[in-house]
């Protein structure tokens, strides 16, 4: 008689898709799991050696190979021991665009009081060296930070010249629009190996109206242009947001992307923060983005086919989970919850917050994710009282609609986007957009491996080396 182990199921494709808690997936034929749960397997049958060989269940009550079972689990949560490794700098709200769809709140570029202070700068790169990761990406962040490339070039100092006895590695972001990437901003980037994230929304027509601004398009094609000529092509990297007017344009989005030379494309939601709040009808945007995803996804198909790489990041992420046995340390989708785990924001005013979005809702006059200052202690601001709080429900091994869901160890916690939309940290699944849309997409990622393996997965192992 077998023991059981932990899984999860769900069907998708006309399977069961069981999953364990290592993330190991097998899609086996209607009413296996009612076997496996009533002990009537056949032992002598490839599908019994196969939920064995594959930690579904034990021969012995403690498994044989329990040591690696424990050690491909670690691998999976090592996140929790690297500890926080990204920290977001928010040099200013000033910004030289004007996007419709703005979830950071952002002001006109000529406001004078929206942008951090040098002493603000000094206070959270010595805070961001309290964290205990060797690995630190140092990302910037506004509005637009290149409009502070002073504030810019001092935290980059102020950070290696610590870091000379820290001994940490250190990476540098730099999140722009690409609309003000000066000599003076891109001599900063090639002294430090700052890797440049800029953003764009598609073709010109869609792109400008996007961005408020009608030579925006003109402005950022000519700004990837200058940085990939003295960064390097690999230096420079896009995503893009799909807002409403996107949605019905699937296919072009994705083709100017290839057009412009990119070998990746990000294919983003929007957030319910800032401009974005006010849409007037978020389960039909939900809807409506789903087949978005699923037509862009195919066309990016198709063009792999075609011999011309193009990943699908979002999907690569989730792909690295199923396939790979290691973690992804993409903070959206971790449990624990990336807040305070992987992520501190460090604000143009002087608080800490517990992720991008927690800011963005301060912005909005809710303070409820503020830790605290940047010039309190690492202690108090990490192991503190609301830390701890939201530490009970921060993974979703152990809440409801998520702890039997049959993809959870796909997914992740996000207690702040479930306080934004739910007025509930705790959330309920039932009704959670950011579930259904989850839901949505990696399930249709589990049907394209089931159905059609073949043809997908010579194109999925090249996104995940």
């Amino acid at each position: 008689m077998y023991s059981l182990l932990p899984f999860t199921y769900t069907k998708i494709s006309e399977k069961e898709v069981i999953v364990n808690e290592l993330g190991d997936m097998m899609a086996v034929p209607i009413g296996t799991v009612k076997s496996i749960v009533s002990r009537t397997l056949d032992p002598e049958s490839e599908l019994y050696k196969s939920l064995v060989a594959n930690f579904f269940i034990s021969e012995q009550r403690i498994p044989a190979l329990l040591d690696i079972y424990a050690e491909r689990l670690a691998e999976k949560k090592r996140f929790m021991d690297d500890r926080t490794a990204l920290h977001i700098f928010v040099l200013t709200l000033r910004c030289n665009q004007n996007c419709i769809y703005c979830q950071a709140t952002s002001q006109d570029e000529k406001c004078t009081y929206k942008s951090m202070s040098f002493e603000t700068m000094k206070n959270s790169v010595e805070l961001m060296f309290k964290s205990p990761s060797k690995w630190i990406t140092m990302e910037f962040q506004g509005g637009e930070p290149s409009l502070e490339p002073k504030l810019l070039k001092y935290g980059i100092e102020l950070a290696e010249e610590i870091n000379k006895e820290k001994q940490k590695n250190i990476r540098y972001v730099l999140c722009t629009n690409s609309i003000n990437l000066t000599d003076e901003i891109l001599d900063i980037c090639k002294n430090y190996h700052v890797v440049i994230s800029t953003s764009l929304d598609g073709p010109m027509w869609l792109h400008n109206q996007n961005r408020g601004k009608m030579d925006s398009y003109q402005k950022v094609i000519k700004g990837i242009e200058k940085a990939r000529k003295i960064l390097g092509k690999d230096q420079v990297s896009a995503l893009m947001t799909t807002s409403e007017l996107a949605l019905d344009f699937p296919e072009e989005i994705v083709d100017e992307y290839v057009k412009i030379g990119f070998h990746s494309i990000f294919l983003r939601a929007l957030n319910p923060y800032g401009l974005a709040s006010h849409n007037s009808n978020w389960n039909l945007y939900t809807e409506r983005f789903i087949t978005f995803y699923k037509k862009a996804f195919e066309h990016i198909l198709s063009i792999n086919q075609n011999g011309i790489l193009m990943i699908e990041e979002f999907a690569a992420i989730i792909l690295r989970k199923i396939l790979t046995p290691y973690c992804t340390g993409f903070v959206d989708l971790q449990s624990p919850a990336g807040i305070i785990n992987s992520v501190l924001v460090y604000n143009y005013d002087g608080n800490l917050y517990a992720s991008d979005e927690s800011r963005m809702l301060a912005e909005e006059g809710d303070f409820t994710f503020k830790i605290g200052s940047v010039k309190d202690s690492y202690e108090s601001l990490i192991y503190g009282k609301k830390a701890k709080e939201w530490s009970k429900v921060w993974s979703n091994e152990v809440l409801a609609g998520c702890s039997d869901c049959g993809i959870r160890a796909y997914c992740g916690a996000d207690p702040v986007r479930n306080y934004s939309t739910q007025k509930d940290i705790y959330g309920f699944r039932p009704t959670s957009l950011l579930c259904k849309k989850n839901k949505a997409i990696i399930e249709y990622l589990i049907s394209l491996i089931i159905e059609r393996e073949n043809e997908v997965m010579p194109i999925f192992r090249t996104w995940i080396i």
